[in-house]
């Protein structure tokens, strides 16, 4: 169903910037294309572009987070009714897990849809971090938030970290 989803709501833009008159500069401010990025070069009426992007994420990120919301409100629920605290502690651990991996994910989007949207006057610079970083970001956190669940892991990295500070000291 993710995959359907994804292509409906890609499907379309590269068909809407194909129609669009280019003039001037043709320099993409990230390291990939993006939509928003290749409507700005253009010189002629972006509109449709503009109407569908806004319709296409509000959509998408508006489904998305009533999801997410609806689904977190009845795992809490869930998890407030297990019978022993331990048992309550260890779901929570999951979910907490679970919301730092999702969160890894929306933040730098949300970074750089305010970057694309408020920040033309930003140098080209901050664009392309920006862009970066909600690029990999989320797959390089993903692992270590999950990973950090993981008592041996956790107890190698803590050690690992205490043997640093033990030689920086004075």
């Amino acid at each position: 169903m993710a995959v359907v989803r994804g292509v409906v709501f890609f499907l379309p833009l590269p068909f809407l910037v194909v129609h669009l008159p280019f003039c001037g500069s043709r320099v993409l401010t990230h390291s990939y294309c993006v939509h928003q990025d290749v409507m700005h070069l253009a010189c002629g009426n972006t509109m449709p572009n503009i109407v569908y992007g806004l319709t296409a994420i509000l959509l998408v990120m508006g489904l998305d987070s009533l999801l997410i919301f609806v689904t977190y409100l009845r795992i809490i629920k869930t998890v407030l009714q297990l019978p022993s605290r331990q048992e309550r502690l260890r779901a929570s651990r999951t979910c907490v897990a679970h919301v730092c991996v999702v969160l890894s994910f929306y933040v730098p989007l949300i970074g750089l849809s305010m970057v694309h949207r408020f920040g033309r006057s930003l140098p080209l610079m901050v664009h392309v971090t920006m862009g970066n970083v909600y690029l990999l970001v989320p797959p390089v956190l993903n692992p270590i938030v999950y990973a950090a669940r993981t008592k041996e892991i956790r107890r190698r990295a803590l050690k690992i970290m205490r043997i640093g500070e033990d030689q920086s000291s004075p």
